[in-house]
């Protein structure tokens, strides 16, 4: 079973077979419960928005994007 460290800025990392048997990406939200005693980290349910970085916005795009995320917050 692998052990990871907590860091002193309280950080763990996962190690990378249970990412790779999980299919867990960079910049992936997780949620992290406390159950029993014990640490559950599981992968965030709701989907978030994203911009393609790289690519050229109007102004109007990123206000359209910006509305969109915040309807979803409520």
């Amino acid at each position: 079973m692998p052990i990871t460290k907590v860091t002193r800025n309280y950080r763990i990392t996962i190690p990378a077979e249970i990412r790779k048997a999980l299919g867990i990406k960079e910049g992936e939200l997780l949620e992290v419960k406390l159950e029993d005693g014990k640490i559950i980290i599981e992968r965030l349910k709701k989907e978030r928005k994203t911009l393609k970085l790289g690519k050229k916005l109007t102004p109007e795009e990123i206000e359209k994007a910006i509305v969109e995320g915040m309807k979803e917050c409520i």
